[in-house]
């Protein structure tokens, strides 16, 4: 009986095997979104559009912004590949200028997301379950989270908008208010299970510090779900701001997006001047299909539970 309560001696856990994504791990990952055709081709299209939104205004001799008012509404042409709006804008030019916009925003705010998602969620699911002190940690960090989950960050852009100039940076800030939650009750959920692991308690009986095990241990367990929340954090992000700018409340007049695009072009789609909604309509379409089609194909790659 008394062997049953004989203290552990960390000594047998020094030859306990950690258990991390291996390199062969991440190269059967690249096989399996290889042969996902649809992951592939979402992979292609992003590429593209990332391209052109660097190159895009650079292809064209008129600026994105420039206005030639006898050029105003004109079709699709050799000079202007997209046409032009009601100002004389080339709007091939003011397409691609507005990508850079729209990915702008979403890259920052998804990054932005993920450092404080990763953060309070790691923090909240490693403490809980440590004693008093690690519990309370953890039920203020989830309430908190709880809170603006429950907070529609249409209010959130509105307020910010009272109190701050419309804009790029309002625009991110309002995004990245809320929108770390999600992956802060992702993380949470992940160290809940994995700190359960045997190669985790191991290291805690060598004396491992909390902090080595987070970063060492948990955090590359954990990079196949957050790369893959990332992919569709980003693209909720971007069609948040057309959508924002769209209504008036993200970026202004005269800076290109295709939010504020889709908006101009409301009043003269019955016209005839097509090209002046689906075009931006377009580029919104394909960034999200690109974004999703290639998300799910990280999903599945990354899953362990998948072997096809």
């Amino acid at each position: 009986m008394d062997s049953l309560f004989r203290p552990v001696d960390p000594t047998t856990f020094e030859n306990t095997q950690i258990s991390r994504p291996s390199l062969s791990f991440w190269k059967d990952a690249i096989l399996k979104i290889i042969k996902n055709k649809m992951a592939v081709l979402g992979f292609i299209l992003l590429a593209f559009i990332i391209l052109l939104s660097i190159i895009g205004p650079h292809l064209v001799p008129y600026s994105p912004s420039k206005q030639a008012l006898t050029e105003g509404n004109f079709p699709l042409s050799s000079e202007h590949w997209f046409g032009t709006d009601d100002l004389g804008r080339d709007m091939w030019a003011r397409t691609w200028a507005g990508a850079r916009i729209s990915l702008i925003i979403g890259i920052v705010a998804a990054v932005i997301d993920l450092a404080i998602g990763v953060v309070v969620g790691g923090i909240s699911g490693y403490m809980a379950g440590r004693g008093r002190m690690g519990d309370r940690i953890d039920s203020f960090l989830m309430r908190v989270v709880e809170v603006l989950y429950g907070i529609p960050y249409l209010l959130v852009v509105i307020l910010l908008m009272v109190i701050m100039k419309p804009g790029l940076l309002t625009m991110i800030i309002a995004l990245s208010i809320t929108g770390w939650v999600g992956m802060a009750r992702i993380v949470r959920g992940q160290i809940l299970q994995l700190k359960q692991q045997e190669y985790v308690l191991a290291a805690e009986k060598l004396g491992t510090s909390h902090w080595k095990i987070i970063v060492k241990h948990l955090l590359p367990n954990m990079m196949g779900i957050i790369i893959v929340n990332l992919t569709f954090t980003i693209p909720q992000a971007i069609f948040a701001e057309s959508f924002l700018s769209f209504l008036g409340l993200g970026v202004q007049a005269p800076t290109a997006s295709w939010g504020t695009m889709a908006n101009d072009a409301l009043g003269v789609i019955l016209n005839g001047q097509w090209w002046r909604l689906f075009f931006p309509g377009l580029m919104i379409s394909l960034t999200m299909f690109a974004f999703n089609a290639f998300g799910d194909g990280l999903q599945d790659a990354l899953d362990p539970r998948s072997k096809n």
